[in-house]
């Protein structure tokens, strides 16, 4: 007679901890990078009250001309010069329905800067142009008290 050793009863519900504790930290993981993924160079927009709503400029394909305090242009992420930023757009923009360009600026760009950049992109053919902005946060007044 061999030695048989006795199972314990089956469990028929599989364990969710870790599993839902490998969500949770994924969770937090995208919560704290997504941020962090910004679209072309980093910029400090200028901030107004009522801007017009551009969900386009998200868009993967988007085609966004920045231009940096010190006067640098950069197209998407990468560093451009004014002169070629009219042919560069010109072939982003060949052969797409929507030839929008956006311009992201640096809020304390020269004036002449950012308007030498649309110069040019006019140049290339584009018609509509999009400024880019950040909304500016309003405080409300707390309410009168009962």
């Amino acid at each position: 007679m061999a030695y048989k050793p006795k199972a314990g009863a089956v469990m028929s519900a599989p364990n969710v901890i870790p599993m839902a504790d490998i969500m949770l930290v994924l969770l937090i993981i995208f919560m704290v990078i997504t941020p962090m993924l910004q679209k072309g160079f980093p910029a400090d927009m200028a901030k107004v009250t009522s801007p017009s709503d551009m969900p386009n400029a998200d868009k993967d394909d988007a085609v966004i001309v920045g231009i940096s305090q010190s006067g640098d242009v950069y197209l998407g992420s990468t560093k451009s010069d004014i002169t070629q930023i009219a042919d560069q757009v010109r072939d982003r923009i060949s052969g797409k329905l929507d030839k929008t360009v956006f311009v992201k600026s640096d809020r304390r760009a020269k004036y002449g800067s950012v308007v030498k950049v649309v110069d040019e992109i006019r140049a290339a053919g584009v018609d509509n142009v999009g400024l880019l902005t950040d909304k500016t946060e309003q405080k409300q007044a707390p309410p009168i008290g009962d």
